[in-house]
């Protein structure tokens, strides 16, 4: 059964984002106005009744995130007024707070980071077993915060945050009480981050059987900084060529700035990011004992060529995707094969998988599901393993680690494509259990996709609000039609 609620005008502008807390019982919003408004869940009525609102910031909120309530009632923002703010919900005792409804509680700025180079992009705090940290991702020089998201509780207090000059930044709070000190520990430069050949996470995304491969396609791989200066000229060759192309430029508006955590602490810190209008999603380790280092690139696969049968390919596969690497090496490609930015990223929760599933959502209108595979533990080398330790704490041991073994590598493969949006996906959501996958598209349509008792994923329903309107005016034409041929 589903229980929808609507929130009359809840901003004077355009909403940008919406965000629940960690028991569903507060849902934080941003807009164009530049204000955030927290708003509460009456259980009784299933209502939602404004609480707290409140100036943010001096330019479109851009994104919002909740850190898990081990630390407390603390929300993460980010803007194109190129700053990360840190709230946090204190009692008012005067009974007057500022922005307050009902003057209970109000929410306090504790601190701005403001290295920002570019616009904010993405926010998001780290599981709460590596700290308070968190990371931001930046764009270009126009400026944007576009994405925060604070990590997973067991990693501590950390917040990762990406923005439009491509950068990933990731704060960790110093003092967690006062929550006004936060440390820069790692800036990621993402696009010139590169998958090393000797890294055990270094092999690229592999396509689901019947794919191909961008490597058959006749893709050129390059490494280090370069990828960065090649992407620039890429991009700047297809938006000659198609300026009237969406999701495909050197424009702000046409990126998409996105990340997620992964969810188990086994594996270290480790998130996916995707920046620019490459359209393809880089899953990054970060480690306290070297640089962050790329395991893994998830691709979308090249359009299958005449000799393919395309009943192999995944439903819903779409001809207008093509490999990264083939866009950057400035092959001649037309409108419907140049990539198109990524705009959202999700990474599902384990419960118990061997493998994790990754979702995307593209500005081409495609939803893909991806199944990641770490190598075993027996396959870590001396350099992975501080990481690993790191993610599983006090308390855990690795058996059977042989360090003369060769070193396994991550690998990815694309286990489902859907284009049921026809136009671009803005956000896609796991479900609790990583179970069931959410998207929501121009369309107007939330979308829901399950995987079937013989792992096909496929189309479990989709919510519009327009479905009761619609439904009424064919009722009011049928009984036109009937009273006329009476």
């Amino acid at each position: 059964m589903i229980q929808t609620a609507l929130i009359q005008n809840a901003h004077s502008d355009l909403v940008t984002d919406a965000s629940y807390d960690f028991y569903g019982l507060y849902l934080a919003t941003c807009a164009l106005d530049q204000r955030i408004k927290v708003w509460a869940l009456e259980q009784s009525s299933g209502q939602w009744k404004l609480e707290d609102e409140w100036k943010a910031h001096d330019a479109t909120v851009t994104k919002i995130s909740w850190a898990h309530p081990v630390f407390g009632s603390i929300l993460s923002s980010g803007s194109f007024d190129r700053t990360v703010k840190i709230w946090e919900q204190r009692e008012d005792v005067s009974g007057a707070g500022s922005g307050a409804i009902d003057g209970k509680s109000k929410w306090v700025e504790r601190a701005v980071l403001l290295e920002a180079k570019g616009s904010v992009r993405s926010v998001e705090f780290a599981p709460h077993h590596f700290g308070l940290k968190l990371i931001i991702i930046y764009g270009s020089t126009s400026v944007s915060v576009r994405s925060v998201e604070f990590a997973p509780h067991h990693f501590g207090l950390k917040l990762a945050a990406v923005s439009s000059d491509n950068h990933l930044r990731i704060y960790e709070c110093l003092e967690q009480p006062a929550l006004s000190s936060w440390q820069l520990i790692d800036e990621v430069d993402v696009p010139s981050l590169s998958v090393s050949n000797t890294h055990p996470g270094s092999i690229a995304g592999t396509i689901a059987p019947g794919t191909p491969t961008p490597a058959a396609a006749g893709a050129i791989t390059f490494d280090g900084a370069s990828v960065s200066n090649m992407l620039q000229t890429a991009q700047q060759q297809q938006a000659a060529t198609h300026p009237n192309r969406p999701g495909v430029g050197v424009r702000e508006a046409d990126g998409g700035w996105c990340l997620s955590w992964c969810k188990e602490r086994y594996w270290g810190e480790v998130l996916a990011v995707g920046c620019g209008v490459s359209g393809v999603v880089k899953i990054i380790q970060l480690s306290a004992h070297r640089r962050p280092q790329a395991l893994l690139s998830l691709d979308p696969p090249s359009p299958p060529s005449a000799s393919t049968n395309s009943s192999s390919l995944p439903r819903g596969s779409s001809t207008r995707a093509v490999g990264y690497a083939a866009a950057v090496a400035g092959t001649n490609v037309n409108a419907s094969e140049a990539p198109y930015a990524v705009t959202s990223v999700a990474w599902a929760p384990g419960c118990g998988r061997s493998f994790h599933l990754i979702a995307t959502g593209s500005r081409d209108g495609c939803v893909r599901i991806w199944k990641v595979r770490p190598p075993p533990p027996s396959s870590l080398s001396a350099s992975t393993l501080p990481s690993v330790v790191a993610g599983m704490g006090n308390g855990s041991e690795i058996e059977d680690v042989n360090m003369d073994a060769p070193e396994e590598k991550w690998s990815a493969s694309l286990v489902a494509e859907f284009d049921d949006h026809k136009s671009s996906v803005g956000r896609v959501e796991w479900n609790i259990t990583g179970t069931i996958l959410s998207s929501s598209g121009n369309d107007g349509r939330i979308r829901l996709w399950k995987q079937s008792a013989l792992g096909v994923w496929h189309s479990a329903g989709h919510i519009s609000v327009e479905q009761t309107e619609e439904r009424s005016e064919a009722d009011d034409v049928e009984m036109i039609e009937n009273g006329t041929s009476s």
